[in-house]
């Protein structure tokens, strides 16, 4: 098999400008993503305590909300915001895959 590359040596040649500009067409064609972008899976819980400033709203409402969701299975972090119009926010972030 081998001695056909070693006798013609133009066919070995021909042969492998072809696997090259394959590789090239294939490397301009296929989409490749270094990074993609991954959001882990999120849950958020909205609360609206009417005429309440943001601390009254923080302390009675967002802190009492967080203790109970701590601890959830496969969470990984929690932010919260409160406003002075009432209205609360606390985003649940979990792992990847659930």
């Amino acid at each position: 098999m081998f001695s056909k590359f070693i006798d013609r040596p133009v066919l070995s040649t021909v042969i492998s400008i072809i696997i090259v500009i394959l590789g090239v067409l294939g490397l301009i064609s296929l989409p490749v993503s270094q990074y993609p972008e991954i959001a882990p899976p999120t849950v958020t819980v909205s609360a609206n305590y009417q005429g309440a400033s943001a601390e009254v709203v923080m302390s009675s409402v967002v802190i009492p909300l967080e203790e109970q969701i701590n601890g959830v299975e496969d969470m990984t972090y929690m932010t919260s915001t409160s406003n002075n119009d009432g209205s609360a926010a606390i985003n649940i972030y979990f792992k990847l895959g659930t």
